[in-house]
């Protein structure tokens, strides 16, 4: 990748921009012209760096249950586990990563009419997990993956539309606050249109016409809707995904932090105000698991990851933390939200039914 290249990999990961000739808009902002920055993009994604470039929604709002999944296994089942639970269409994320006795770690997420722990405890017996927790979220802090391939340093930004800056740190407005978690009426024309929003975008000079004409609609009205979806919260933005390690971030560590209670959010919002930090959560506590607090952090490097590490430590004061890094990537997709697979999945698997050894 030249500087070019990774100026253009720097402007698709903001809000990608919603007009009709997206890529000479691109163009006239980094100085080349509309033809090679979809020839740039090509390469981009035939070399595996740029994985899509669509909408990305708000799992809750739009009724979705969804939580984070820590399993154990032995090391020579690990492999043909994760194999197992990626078959999961909820299954969005799915990484082992070493240091702590729970090597297995993904994301899941099920429609409104689907039970979360029963599927999840599905997966545990069906792959012989030693042992399993589910960790769902109780508050978050912050959300926005972002790569500064220029400076080649994680530069995340807190994408939700409703951040406020308090004093230097960011975080979520009182309503959102107490709404994040709440779903919201969706209708059948809108989800016909999240299903379209949520398919990778065509690297064609006008790539919303098509979406559009599915939708029997102009793309002025596309453009309307997804604003409305931005304002409701349901939506968070165009944006594009990247390889993390093929972009050159090849060190990723989720870093968990035991937080006493009443530090809980004091200590949250100066966590999420670290740039390096893509997502910052609360979640809940086990017998085995003290750590409250969760940061995701990439760098170029584990020594990167470790200088974040000790600057968020020394900037709240919170010592006892474990670093998991990430050893293989199973799986990392955005989730498809209204789509048949998941009963598919139900009458495939039947995640009800009794397993026996």
């Amino acid at each position: 990748m030249d500087i070019t290249d990774r100026e253009l990999l720097n402007k698709i990961q903001g809000p990608f921009p919603m007009v009709d000739r997206p890529y000479e808009q691109l163009g006239e902002e980094i100085g080349i012209s509309e033809r090679e920055v979809l020839e740039r993009l090509t390469e981009l994604k035939r070399t595996n760096v740029l994985r899509q470039i669509s909408a990305i929604f708000d799992t809750r709002r739009l009724g979705f249950k969804t939580t984070l999944v820590a399993m154990a296994y032995e090391p020579d089942k690990l492999h043909d586990a994760a194999m197992v639970i990626n078959k999961h269409p909820g299954v969005s994320h799915n990484y082992a990563r070493e240091g702590s006795y729970y090597n297995l770690w993904f994301t899941l997420a099920v429609p409104p009419e689907h039970d979360l722990e029963s599927t999840a405890g599905y997966m545990a017996k069906k792959t012989g997990a030693l042992e399993q927790r589910i960790m769902p979220t109780k508050r978050f802090f912050k959300i926005g993956v972002n790569f500064d391939m220029v400076k080649k340093k994680g530069s995340s930004f807190n994408f939700s539309p409703d951040n406020v800056n308090t004093g230097g740190e960011t975080a979520l407005s009182k309503e959102a606050s107490d709404s994040w978690n709440k779903a919201v009426p969706i209708t059948e024309a809108e989800k016909d249109a999240i299903r379209a929003m949520q398919e990778d975008l065509d690297l064609v000079p006008r790539p919303y016409d098509s979406l559009a004409e599915q939708l029997g609609m102009s793309t002025e009205k596309l453009f309307a809707m997804a604003t409305d979806f931005q304002d409701r919260r349901i939506m968070r933005r165009y944006s594009a995904v990247l390889h993390h390690r093929r972009s050159g971030f090849r060190a990723n560590a989720m870093i968990v932090w035991k937080v006493p209670e009443e530090r809980s959010e004091e200590v949250g919002l100066k966590m999420a105000a670290h740039d390096a930090v893509t997502h910052c959560y609360e979640r809940p506590t086990f017998p085995d698991w003290p750590y409250t607090h969760f940061t995701m952090v990439h760098a170029t490097t584990a020594e990167g990851c470790e200088e974040i590490n000790n600057e968020i430590s020394e900037a709240t004061g919170i010592t006892e933390r474990l670093v998991l890094y990430s050893t293989r990537e199973y799986k990392k997709t955005r989730v498809r939200y209204f789509v048949p697979d998941y009963d598919e999945y139900v009458d495939t698997e039947k995640p009800d039914a009794v397993i026996t050894a």
